[in-house]
């Protein structure tokens, strides 16, 4: 499960993790301990069963508490595993009756990208905070509407930037923001896996997934060259190769796409659906330093002009999700609110744009 990022993660296992989770019933643990904040995850697939779900057996101030599914085979596989009430088990048409139970706090949206955008606004209508998975929405215009109806619902919402949690991907963070080798100058940032599953899944679908290689696995080089300046990119130029029309008739396979930012770092990136891509590396004015595995869920390696980074391998998704249920309960922001969503979706729309113009695009 730590060989891909966690869009990868989902293309190779495509159904295989309900019918995963279903084998290793028998492997249960113990109910745990209600602590803390209810979750209910909404989308039981690969990401939901195989990362979040026994992340949540390991958060201190949140659990486990509902689910929400429209595959009704999987109401009691998940029921028995995880001591999960009836009465906290929703389906897409039910789901607005989560307002009335008092057990959920939090509503995590782990769905196709193109119900990101209803089931956030549900869920805040109906009282609940929100964690919206990656990337956000389709594009940036359906993010300012899960915004907006978030703060009308005087509700927070987070993102599931899991990597904001991650120390390797932190100290890159401290580095370039920092400034610790002076000014980043380059940055070269690429993730990618070579796709062989389902030709029918729903992330080749445009009106699904709103794109491809890109929106899966792009958001993350984005977000990492964001996140080493601390800076929003100005402009973008970008060009699509695709290798395997007739697999990827409807979305993106591989993009290869250059940000400049104001302090005048160039970031060279790719996203990819057919090349093996994991990496983050930064040339500053005093020395380089990168993680030459960026982006899985563990396993992350580092090097700086000192040597070596070490730092302990966590389990990001326990962490990102227990730091929101402290938001909520110390009324504080989140480090990954909407608005971060939305920039990354300004820097993909942007992208797009390009692409189809074969110019450079103001961000």
């Amino acid at each position: 499960m730590n060989i891909f990022s966690r869009r990868g993660f989902l293309q190779l296992l495509g159904g295989a993790g309900a019918a995963s989770l279903a084998a290793n019933t028998s492997c249960m643990a113990n109910p745990q301990q209600k602590r803390g904040l209810g979750i209910a995850l909404v989308g039981l697939g690969s990401y939901a069963g195989g990362q979040l779900a026994p992340a949540l057996q390991e958060t201190k101030h949140c659990y486990l508490a509902g689910i929400v599914t429209g595959t009704p085979s999987k109401e009691k596989t998940w029921a028995n595993r995880y001591d999960i009430p009836a009465k906290n088990i929703y389906n897409y048409s039910n789901f607005d009756n989560i307002k009335n139970n008092p057990d959920i706090d939090i509503v995590y949206v782990v769905l196709p990208i193109s119900m990101h955008k209803e089931f956030t606004i549900r869920a805040a209508q109906a009282g609940k905070h929100v964690i919206c998975e990656k990337p956000m929405a389709m594009n940036a215009a359906e993010c300012d509407e899960m915004i907006a109806a978030c703060k009308q619902a005087n509700k927070m919402l987070s993102i599931g930037y899991r990597l904001h949690f991650e120390p390797y991907n932190q100290e890159m963070m401290r580095l370039g923001q920092q400034k610790v080798y002076g000014k980043p100058l380059t940055i070269d940032c690429a993730n990618g896996f070579t796709y062989g599953g389902d030709p029918n899944a729903w992330r080749l679908k445009k009106a699904l997934a709103g794109g491809g290689g890109l929106m899966d696995m792009g958001v993350y080089a984005i977000q990492g060259a964001r996140y080493v300046t601390g800076e929003e990119p100005a402009y973008v130029t970008a060009r699509e190769e695709k290798t395997r029309p007739g697999f990827f008739k409807e979305v993106d396979e591989t993009i290869y796409f250059e940000l400049e930012f104001p302090s005048g770092c160039i970031a060279k990136g790719q996203s990819s659906y057919n090349k093996n891509l994991n990496h983050l590396s930064v040339k500053a004015e005093r020395g380089e330093y990168e993680l030459s595995q960026a982006y899985r869920y563990g396993g992350q390696e580092g090097r700086t002009p000192e040597g070596r980074m070490r730092f302990p391998h966590i389990n990001q998704q326990a962490a990102q999700m227990d730091d929101f249920a402290l938001c909520i309960s110390q009324n504080k922001p989140t480090r990954v609110p909407g608005e971060e969503g939305k920039r990354d979706m300004k820097v993909i729309d942007a992208i797009y744009r390009s692409i189809a113009s074969g110019k450079k695009e103001q961000v």
